[in-house]
């Protein structure tokens, strides 16, 4: 089962051209308790628009397979901060920069990180409870 602490490291794999951004992010609670992994998630999620205008599909493949991982494989808080913490912000245009959308990621999606991006539509258009039996 992928923890908290293994999430990160996965996303970093898949896309290398975080790893800086992750090491800043980690010196910075090197003398606290674990960090609050949903910060870095927001500041991945631009990361991946900057990969969604520049076109790096490859990239943007391996990652969307991490997060189906977590989205499968992860213990509880894992596979929440991959529905509210990456899914979640990759749907709000606020994230985004003026040349990439939400609906840009859809094409990446895998089965089980696609039925979350939906129920996420589902709450926020429509008032559908978000909860799962998982």
């Amino acid at each position: 089962m992928i923890d908290a602490s293994q999430m990160p490291p996965l996303l970093v794999d898949a896309s290398p051209g975080f790893a800086g951004h992750w090491k800043e992010f980690e010196a910075g609670y090197s003398d606290d308790p674990p960090p609050h992994y949903y910060i870095v998630l927001g500041d991945f999620v631009r990361h991946l628009c900057d990969l969604l205008a520049t076109g790096d599909k490859a990239t943007l493949q391996r990652v969307f397979a991490v997060v189906e991982r977590l989205h499968v494989e992860g213990d509880s808080y894992v596979r929440e901060a991959a529905t509210a913490g990456l899914l979640e912000d990759m749907q709000n245009a606020n994230m985004h920069r003026k040349d990439t959308l939400p609906a840009q990621f859809e094409l990446f999606l895998l089965p089980e990180s696609a039925r979350w991006w939906k129920k996420l539509h589902g709450f926020w258009r429509d008032g559908e409870p978000l909860a799962d039996a998982r």
